[in-house]
């Protein structure tokens, strides 16, 4: 009789298959070019998905989108050191896999817990969320809210984060929120930045610090209406391809978002949430929000590296870990 790895392994492998047929059918494409999509929301079950008790009733946004797909016990037999919120889209298959083998493996550090989360909305195309769905029943590492899946909806995909680590996962000590394309030197994070022997810091954000304002240029992919946006300038904002904060921030955010105007512009939402809070993100040169050309001893020093293909997350990863007895 077959074993239950070796059954798992074939049901990945009909999983990743059946992706990348569906995949190479020419499909019409399910992304979004206007402004903010606003999803028809569904009146939310009583308690199934219940947040906090002690919100203002009359909220601005009151974010009561339904959980699709939950992992609500990932926290439950020990809180970990680190959680780590990845932003994805459905089609994402291999980079998901990419992280899961290399970076996001849960099991690297056997001294420090670490839970690997990647988050979603609703896509319009049902194939797609029932590929999700497989996905999720063999790895279960997904979470779904009821929102349209799209550019212009980043925003609630990282307030779904906030809101996530707030409700079943509040005792963690630190969160990474980052992208599907981004390579991160977990040691680095780990035991440079973040340094498990120490005290827990508390109201703590860090990551590539930006100080800008509104582009409007409305052919701009980062184009802010005025209407939306008055102001001249942003709030400093941390990068959105890679960012840190303590776990008692998202609770904090979350809770602040709901009375705060939605910006489709997830970063420089989230710095006006922690302007509000009197939080003020540190810099941190380590997170970079660009490409940059692989060699062992650059990728050393750095946290987070920007547009990293799965293949190329393989390759890095596996020199890195081949190569740690040599010395820069």
């Amino acid at each position: 009789m077959p074993s239950k790895v070796s059954c798992l392994y074939l049901l990945t492998v009909v999983c990743w298959a059946s992706a990348l047929w569906y995949l190479s059918v020419s499909r019409p494409s399910t992304s979004y070019g206007g402004q903010m999509t606003i999803p028809v929301r569904k009146a939310p079950k009583a308690n199934k998905n219940s947040t906090f008790s002690n919100i203002r009733t009359r909220s601005l946004n009151p974010h009561d989108f339904g959980y699709l797909i939950n992992e609500d016990k990932k926290c439950e037999a020990e809180p970990p050191f680190l959680v780590i919120l990845i932003s994805t889209t459905h089609k994402e298959f291999d980079a998901r896999q990419a992280i899961r083998e290399t970076w996001g493996d849960e099991s690297t550090f056997p001294d420090v817990r670490v839970v690997t989360l990647f988050l979603l909305g609703r896509s319009t195309d049902g194939v797609l969320n029932q590929m999700v769905e497989q996905e999720s029943q063999i790895f279960h590492d997904i979470v779904v809210e009821d929102f349209i899946d799209s550019y212009h909806n980043l925003t609630l995909k990282t307030l779904m984060g906030m809101r996530w680590v707030a409700t079943f996962c509040s005792k963690a000590q630190y969160v990474l929120k980052t992208d599907s394309d981004i390579f991160v030197n977990m040691e680095n994070l780990i035991f440079n930045l973040l340094k498990p022997t120490t005290k827990p810091r508390r109201r703590y954000f860090t990551g590539y610090v930006i100080n800008g304002g509104p582009i409007r240029d409305m052919r701009s992919k980062w184009y802010m209406p005025r209407d939306l946006y008055p102001e001249s300038k942003y709030p400093p904002f941390c990068s959105g391809t890679g960012y840190v904060f303590s776990a008692d921030v998202a609770e904090l955010i979350y809770k602040t978002s709901l009375h705060t105007r939605l910006l489709h512009l997830e970063d420089v939402y989230v710095g006006v949430c922690l302007r509000k809070l009197g939080i003020h993100p540190f810099q941190n040169s380590g997170f970079n929000h660009w490409k940059m050309a692989y060699s062992l001893c650059r990728y050393r020093r750095v946290v987070t590296v920007h547009q990293i293909s799965p293949e190329e997350m393989h390759r890095i990863w596996n020199d890195m870990t081949s190569k740690k007895h040599l010395k820069c």
